[in-house]
C-alpha cells in the first residue's frame, strides 16, 4: 500500500499535478526494517550534495531533524516498508511502500550506449534509463547495462555493477551514481579484509571476468547470468564476499 506526504503533510492535488509535470528534483530510495536503515548518514549526504547542485542550497541540523521527523510520521506503525525521500519545487516528498524481499533469481543484462546526465546525482530524470530497461525487455533481456561514448562500463539503469576476476571484487571506474550500498559495500569490504579494487572496465575486459552482480537497495549481490551473450557461471565467490561484507553493515535510526 502506498503513502504519501508532502513537508509532512497529505499533498494537495494541485502540489502533486506540479511535481508531475515539472519533473525537477532529486531523490533516495531506501529499504526500512524495524524502523531503521542502512546507511542513514550516507543517505542525508547524497540529498544535501544534490540540493546544492540542483537548488543551490544546503541544510543545517535543524533540516535534518526535521526531515528524520518527516520520514518517521510517514512511516507512521509501519517499521518494514520501503521509503523514497524526494526533493522538489513543492517540498519534500516522501512515499511509504510495501518492503522489497531480496530478489533471488538471476538476471540477463544486455549493453546500452547510454550516459545519465549529471550520473552522480539520483535526479529525476529517468526517462533515459527507463527507455533503455524497456527496449532491453521487448528485445528478451531482463534489464540494461550502460556503456559510455569512452567505451567504459558504467553502472545498470537502477543498480551499480560489481565483477568479480578471480582474486578479488572488481566495481567500474567511470562516470555514474555511486549507490549507498555500493559505497557501504566498499567500506564494509575494507573493514573485513574482503580484496577489491575499483578501474576502468570496458566491454571487451568481460570475457576475463568470472561473474557479476547487481548491487542496489533490494539486493547487495544479485546474480547476473550474462552481459549480452557473455555467460557468467561462477558466481559463489563474488556473491559470498558481497554479503558478507554487507551483513557486517549496521542498522541505523531514522
Amino acid at each position: 500500500m502506498l503513502h504519501i506526504e508532502l513537508n509532512g503533510q497529505p499533498p494537495s492535488a494541485q502540489a502533486l499535478a506540479t511535481i508531475a509535470v515539472t519533473n525537477y528534483g532529486h531523490f533516495t530510495s531506501m529499504q526500512v526494517r524495524d524502523g531503521k536503515v542502512r546507511g542513514m548518514a550516507l543517505h542525508l549526504a547524497r540529498l544535501d550534495d544534490a540540493n546544492e547542485k540542483f537548488f543551490g542550497d544546503r541544510g543545517d541540523v535543524d533540516d535534518e531533524l526535521r526531515l528524520r521527523s518527516w520520514i518517521r510520521h510517514a512511516l507512521g506503525d509501519r517499521s518494514d516498508a520501503s521509503v523514497r525521500v524526494a526533493y522538489t519545487d513543492e517540498g519534500v516528498l516522501i512515499s511509504v511502500s510495501d518492503p522489497v524481499e531480496e530478489p533471488t533469481t538471476p538476471i540477463r543484462v544486455r549493453t546500452e550506449l547510454y550516459e545519465r546526465p549529471w550520473p552522480e546525482q539520483k535526479h529525476s530524470a529517468t526517462m533515459g534509463l527507463r527507455y533503455a530497461q524497456r527496449t532491453a525487455r521487448e528485445a528478451g533481456y531482463d534489464d540494461a547495462l550502460f556503456i559510455g561514448p569512452d567505451t567504459l562500463i558504467r553502472e545498470g539503469s537502477t543498480w551499480n555493477v560489481a565483477f568479480w576476476d578471480g582474486g578479488q571484487v572488481v566495481l567500474p571506474m567511470a562516470p555514474m551514481l555511486k549507490g549507498v550500498t555500493i559505497v557501504l559495500l566498499q567500506i564494509a569490504m575494507s573493514m573485513t579484509g574482503i580484496p577489491w579494487t575499483t578501474r576502468p572496465v570496458r566491454r571487451d575486459d568481460l570475457p576475463d571476468l568470472l561473474a557479476a552482480a547487481a548491487v542496489n537497495s533490494h539486493s547487495p549481490a544479485r546474480r547476473i547470468a550474462a552481459v549480452d551473450d557473455i555467460v557468467f557461471d561462477e558466481h559463489d565467490q563474488l556473491t559470498k564476499a558481497l554479503h558478507t561484507a554487507w551483513d557486517t553493515v549496521p542498522w541505523d535510526d531514522i
